[in-house]
């Protein structure tokens, strides 16, 4: 079965950098987008954070993470990352992977199969 699996959340300072790794399984990766989404304390609503087309590599990336957060993905290994860079509280969030049609909208609605999510805490 389809299963994606997150992993590489935690605790971190301001400025500081994490690497998320998305494992996935049951489908073959490069037929499909996958992006990150997270969902910050008191939202309501997750936030398309950035996306990876499949088999040529198109990345979307919001505004408020554009030059700081890097989507990349190994199709062998059928992994794709999220290099996370000079991080702010702002960034607090459950971050999760979702594979999606290729080349669609970087929208949660287009999203279908989800991974459990990982805590990321930026705090001094």
């Amino acid at each position: 079965q389809v299963q994606l699996v997150e992993s590489g959340g935690g605790l971190v300072q301001p400025g500081g950098s994490l690497r998320l790794s998305c494992a996935v399984s049951g489908f073959t990766s490069a037929n499909f987008a996958i992006g990150w989404f997270r969902l910050a304390p008191g939202k309501e609503r997750e936030e398309g954070i950035s996306c990876i087309s499949g088999g040529d590599g198109i990345t979307w990336y919001t505004d408020s993470v554009k030059g700081r957060f890097t989507i990349s993905r190994d199709n062998a290994e059928n992994t794709v990352y999220l290099e996370m860079n000079n991080l702010k509280p702002e960034d607090t969030a459950v971050y999760s992977c979702a594979a999606g049609p290729d080349h669609g909208p970087c929208e949660v609605v287009a999203y279908a199969s989800w991974g459990q999510g990982t805590q990321v805490t930026v705090s001094a």
